[in-house]
C-alpha cells in the first residue's frame, strides 16, 4: 500500500459514564435513559438502520417506518429476526401508522444523497414538511422524546468556517440543492414551533457527512463513490480543483452522538460531526492508498452550489453531551472499504 496522506486528527476524550453502555464499533456509547419503545422513521436507510441496531442493543423495542424509496431491505434484514423489531412500510408524509406506546421518536426519513433528492425533489420536500409534522404529532400524542435529523446542509455554502449552531447559513433557496436544504430548514422551524407552542419534548441534531458500511456505491456522495471507483480500478472523479473540504464522521460516532442528544434532553440544534477537515482531493488520494488501488484522479465539473468548506464546531456537543468522535478517518475508511469489498464478492 502506498503512502497514506495525513490530515487533521481529533484529540479523543471518553464520554463520562452516565448509565448503561452500548458497544458500537469498538467504542462505548453511554445511554443514560432507558427507552422502552422507539420509532425510527427512515430506519431502513444508511444511518437509520444503524440507529435501529443500537437501540435494540440497548434493550429497546424498535419500530422502523420506511417506504423503501431510498432505504434498502438488506440494511435491516439482520434485524428482522431480533425480538422487539418491527418493520412498518409506509410513507411518513402520508401516514405514520404506529399504535403502541412510544417514548422516543427519531425522525430520520428523507432522501439524503444528491442522487436521491435530485431524483425525488417533491418527495424530499414532503418528507421534510408533512413527514416532520406527522412524526411530531406522534411524539406529542405519546408524550415521547422527539429527535429531528437535520443536516449541515442548513448552513449552505458557508461564509463562516467552522460552523457553529448560531450561524444562520448561506443558502440558495431555489438552487438544485434547495429541495433538501429547505426541507431540513423547514423541519427545524416546525420542530422549534412545536416545542414552543405545544410543549413537545424535541431535539434537533445537525449531522455532518456521515459515512460507513451500508452506503450505496452510486448514491452520489464522495466516500462511497471514491471507494467503489478505487476497488474497481476506475479513475476517482474529483469535482472542480478538489480543494473544497468536508468533515467525515464515521457512522458509529454519529449514532453515539444522536443517542447522547436524545438522552440528554437538550433542544438543540447541536452539531454532530467530526471537526477533522479534509479536501476532496486529499480524500481521493487517501481512499486510493487505503484500498491499495492503482486508480488515478480524474477532474470533472463541480456541481452548482457545491459548498467550498464544511466543518462543524462541536463545542456544544462536547460541553453538554460529553460526546466527540472516536474513529479516525483512516480507521473508518478502512472499515468502509472492507465492507464494500465484501459486498462486491457476494
Amino acid at each position: 500500500m502506498g503512502h497514506v496522506p495525513s490530515f487533521t486528527r481529533l484529540h479523543q476524550v471518553a464520554a463520562p459514564e452516565a448509565g448503561g453502555g452500548v458497544r458500537l464499533g469498538g467504542m462505548s456509547t453511554v445511554i443514560s435513559r432507558k427507552w422502552e419503545h422507539a420509532v425510527v422513521t427512515g430506519g431502513a436507510g444508511f444511518v437509520g438502520s444503524h440507529l435501529c441496531a443500537a437501540l435494540l442493543d440497548a434493550g429497546a423495542a424498535v419500530t422502523c417506518v420506511d417506504d423503501l424509496s431510498t432505504g434498502r431491505p438488506e440494511n435491516i434484514a439482520p434485524l428482522l429476526e431480533r425480538p422487539g423489531f418491527t418493520l412498518v412500510r409506509a410513507n411518513v408524509a402520508q401516514e405514520l401508522p404506529v399504535d403502541r406506546p412510544t417514548d422516543l421518536v427519531l425522525h430520520f426519513a428523507s432522501p439524503a444523497s444528491p442522487a436521491d433528492y435530485l431524483r425525488l425533489p417533491l418527495h424530499t420536500l414532503e418528507t421534510g414538511s408533512l413527514g416532520t409534522r406527522n412524526a411530531l404529532k406522534l411524539a406529542q400524542d405519546a408524550e415521547a422524546r422527539f429527535v429531528l435529523a437535520s443536516t449541515s446542509e442548513v448552513y449552505g455554502d458557508p461564509q463562516q468556517n467552522p460552523q457553529d449552531e448560531r450561524y444562520w447559513g448561506h443558502v440558495n433557496p431555489v438552487g438544485p440543492r434547495s429541495v433538501y436544504d429547505e426541507a431540513k430548514r423547514f423541519g427545524e422551524a416546525l420542530t422549534t414551533a412545536h416545542a414552543e407552542t405545544r410543549g413537545t419534548d424535541t431535539c434537533i441534531v445537525r449531522l455532518f457527512n456521515t459515512y460507513g458500511p451500508r452506503m450505496r456505491g452510486h448514491d452520489g456522495r464522495a466516500v462511497p463513490t471514491f471507494v467503489r471507483q478505487a476497488l474497481a480500478g476506475e479513475p476517482l472523479t474529483v469535482t472542480g480543483d478538489g480543494l473544497q473540504t468536508r468533515s467525515l464522521c464515521y457512522v458509529d460516532d454519529t449514532v453515539a452522538g444522536v443517542l447522547a442528544a436524545a438522552a440528554h434532553g437538550m433542544r438543540g440544534p447541536v452539531n454532530i460531526g467530526n471537526p477533522g477537515e479534509i479536501t476532496m482531493l486529499g480524500l481521493a488520494r487517501l481512499v486510493i492508498a487505503l484500498a491499495g488501488s492503482r486508480s488515478e484522479v480524474r477532474y470533472i465539473e463541480r456541481p452548482v452550489d457545491d459548498p467550498a468548506v464544511r466543518c462543524p464546531d462541536i463545542t456544544l456537543a462536547r460541553d453538554k453531551l460529553g460526546w466527540e468522535p472516536h474513529v479516525t478517518a483512516e480507521e473508518g475508511l478502512r472499515r468502509t472499504i472492507d465492507w464494500f469489498r465484501a459486498e462486491t464478492r457476494r
